[in-house]
Order: structure tokens, then sequence, then C-alpha cells
């Protein structure tokens, strides 16, 4: 394929701490053929190769990089040494000469060996899938545990590219003394150093895990419960949070925007609360050091009561994406198929036309009962209200509503009330109140038995 422009990004201004130099981006996909069992396990046939560059592209300007341009490489096979063909490889080497590039990206996962022979081979830094993604997180991470995250991740990843990244590793150290002998080889003892820092690092996650497991505990105390947003990057899920909570949370139009775990009060049509929690974005082949090291901050999502599945419903590979997203749940022990836990939110229908709107109401109209997809559009508030209402229908589903009557004079029972219950109805008749509150099973007991609550039977 003809190398394909991507509308003068090398023309743009730099922003501060940009890469000075121009990067070259390839898509080097499978070609998709009849019973082509590997490129279907990977994906290849859901995903479309234009959309999938133009992701790579998306990920490479995320940290400021100037794309020279950007190109698809069809593979017919995946080649141990240089993962494309010898002819391809040729023939880029020609590209990067004429495009003065310095940087290479491949939109794929590449064994340390094909990484240095293509950079032996092109005479340019190459950075894979899984490396421009770790450094995309570590510009991104702000906390403490974040950063932590992503170090211990980028660690490990490096550990098996030390021979390639490291120009000093040939070299030996002499020993000491008559009984030295050679010495520890330098990329033993760089290899050693990492395993350390690694060692050092998990020990700290540990306790941050702690503290996080901590404040869960003390959120759990109350009758807060946690609703947590999962969903490809770039879906609109910080877009969505702001409009939910009346946050101001970062949002925009690049991948990854949101890394940190964010936490807000969820205000209910009726009165109740819950607490919502905006995470990273998950993508296509989202390296698996990442999947392990954001564990502990995914634990929200892991915890939480409702998840929001929100996706992109106007992207061309929406269902991909979907299927993407499925699979990391999994990996978390996530049933993407609990209708009882998950609610699939398709986001920005604001930019469908009033035909194209009316199909998707029709789509939507014809899923099971028990797995409804909401419509909204986080930008302009489109839907909003139905989906609060379907949170809150969840929510209370797990919950069990009492009627009581209580003194009036009863403060600290009325406090208790409050901060432990979801007060639905309360009314003053003859110096009492008479009361419906909605209560966790874990707190049902105490109710009834402190206040002779019985259930509540509507009228």
């Amino acid at each position: 394929m003809e190398p394909r422009n991507f509308g003068g990004d090398a023309d743009r201004p730099q922003s501060a701490g940009a890469h000075t130099g121009r990067v070259l981006v390839i898509g080097p996909y499978l070609r998709v053929r009849s019973g082509n069992a590997d490129a279907q396990s990977e994906g290849y046939v859901l995903r479309n190769a234009e959309a999938r560059l133009d992701e790579a592209a998306g990920l490479a300007r995320a940290i400021d990089l100037v794309i020279a341009d950007a190109i698809i490489a069809p593979v017919s096979q995946i080649r141990p040494a240089t993962y494309i063909g010898k002819g391809k490889v040729e023939e880029i080497t020609g590209l990067i000469k004429s495009l003065d590039v310095e940087l290479v990206v491949m939109d794929c996962a590449l064994a340390p060996i094909q990484q240095r022979n293509l950079e032996k081979e092109w005479q340019a830094k190459v950075l894979d899938r899984t490396g421009l993604i770790l450094e995309i997180f570590g510009r991104r991470a702000k906390t403490r545990e974040g950063s932590l995250q992503v170090e211990l991740a980028h660690l490990n990843y490096q550990r098996s590219r030390l021979v390639r990244s490291w120009t000093h590793l040939e070299r030996q150290r002499g020993g000491f003394g008559f009984m030295g002998g050679p010495g520890e080889t330098q990329i033993e003892a760089d290899r050693r150093l990492i395993q350390e820092r690694i060692s050092k690092l998990e020990s700290e996650l540990k306790k941050v895990q702690a503290t996080r497991r901590l404040h869960r505990a003390g959120r759990q105390r109350v009758p807060y419960r946690v609703v947590a947003l999962v969903g490809y990057t770039n879906a609109g899920k910080s877009t969505l949070f702001n409009r939910l909570t009346r946050a101001d949370v970062q949002a925009a139009d690049i991948l990854f925007a949101t890394l940190d775990p964010t936490l807000r009060a969820l205000n209910l049509p009726h009165g109740g609360k819950a607490m919502l929690s905006d995470t990273v974005g998950f993508i296509s082949n989202l390296p698996t050091q990442l999947v392990a090291a954001f564990r502990a901050t995914l634990e929200e999502v892991l915890e939480a009561d409702v998840i929001l599945h929100v996706r992109d419903i106007s992207h061309e590979d929406a269902e991909a994406q979907q299927s993407d997203v499925d699979a990391v749940l999994r990996q978390l022990g996530i049933n993407p198929d609990d209708s009882g836990r998950i609610i699939e939110v398709w986001n920005k229908i604001d930019r469908f036309d009033a035909e194209q709107r009316d199909e998707l109401l029709n789509i939507a109209a014809r899923r099971p009962e028990d797995h409804p997809a909401m419509l909204v559009s986080a930008a302009s508030g489109e839907g909003i209200d139905a989906l609060l209402a379907a949170i809150e229908q969840r929510l209370a589903a797990k919950r069990t509503t009492l009627d009581l009557s209580i003194d009036a004079a009863d403060g600290a029972g009325i406090s208790w009330l409050h901060r432990n219950a979801e007060v639905l109805a309360k009314e003053l008749h003859d110096g009492r109140f008479d009361m419906t509150v909605r209560v966790d099973e874990t707190k049902r007991d105490i109710v009834v038995n402190r206040f002779d609550a019985v259930p509540h039977h509507a009228t």
C-alpha cells in the first residue's frame, strides 16, 4: 500500500517537551483469509485495518510525536527475525531515509530480537505497541500509585530488552584480588538491579493497595454503593463522568486522556447517592504487563455494584472495541454478560442524524430486557436521566426497602438512619416520623431489630 499521509502532522507546531524527530507509523497487519485461525484468534477479522492504523497514529500523537507518515504493511506470515518480510523491510528502509525518520512505531508486539534486527536494518529507534502504550501511561500517571504501576510495568518490559536498549552491555567488569575472575557481566548486573527495583515497587504497591482497601472499607460502612465506568479509550467515559457528577475531570479527544482513577458522589433521581468511579480506558492488545500492574487500580471495578460499559457507538469499529473491553473484563474475573451488574451505554448518539438515531433505537429495543442498551450523549446530556434511573433501579434491586416509625425526639436514631440507609420518604405525624428507607442486606437485620421496621408495601 502506498504511504498514506495524516494531513500535515509534520508541519504542526510541537508542544513543549515533544519529540523533535519525525516518526513513521507502520501497521503490520496479517492478511485475513478464510480459515486463518491465527488472525481470528487475534481479533483481526473484526477490526478494520484503516481504523487500526488511525488508532496507532492517535497513540503516537498522544505523546506529541510528529508523524511524518503512516502506512499499512500487510503481513502474510509473521517472520521470526523481523516480523515483516525482507522485501518490505528494504522498502521501508528507503522510506525512512527519504522522510528523515528517527523513530518507527510498529503497531504490534515485537519480540526483543525482532526489535533489535529492525533497528539495525533501519538505523532508527523502533518502538512497538507495548512500548508506546507504556510511554503514554508514563506521561499520564499523576498519583503515586499510578506512577508506581507504570514503572513496574515498564521495568518488566525493559528486562527482556536489555541487550537492545543499552549500549554498554557487552563490557564485563573485572574481578578484584586474585580470585575475582571475569566478574559479573554488565547485563547480569543491570538485570539484577532491575529485579531489585521491581521487588521494591511490588512491596510499595502492596502498601498502597492496603490503604485503598481501608478507604474502600470506610465507604462500605456508609450506604454508598459504587458505580464504575469502563470502556475503550476515548469512548467518552470522562465526559460522561463529568456530566453525571458535575465534576471537572480532564476530558479530551485523545487516547488515554484519563489514567488515574477518580471517585465522585453521584446523586440519584430519588435522593439517594452512590460513588462513581472513572477508570483507565481499555484498548485492543492491551499489554499483559499493564493489565497485571493496574489490577490494584481496577479493584474499584472488581468491587463495583454496577458497571457502566461505555461504548462510542459512532465508531466504525464499535463492535470490535466491545470485544476488546469484554476480553479485559474477563481477565479481571468479571463476566461481561452479567446483566444484573453491567449496563451497556451507547454514547455519542449526537453524531447521528434523525434517521440513524431511529435505527439505533430500534436495535436497542430488540435487545433482551435483561440486556438493555442506554442511548446517551455525554456531550449534550441526552439520555442522561434515563441512564440515572437505570442505575438507581439496578442498585435498588440489591437493597431492601423498609417502613418504620420513629419518635421525633430520637435524634440519634434518625441520624443513624440518614448515615446508614437511603431515606426515600419521611413524614411527621403526631410526634413521630413515618419513614421509608432502603438499606443494604448487611444492615437489614439491624434496622428491623432496632426500629421494628417492616417490609415496604407500595400503595
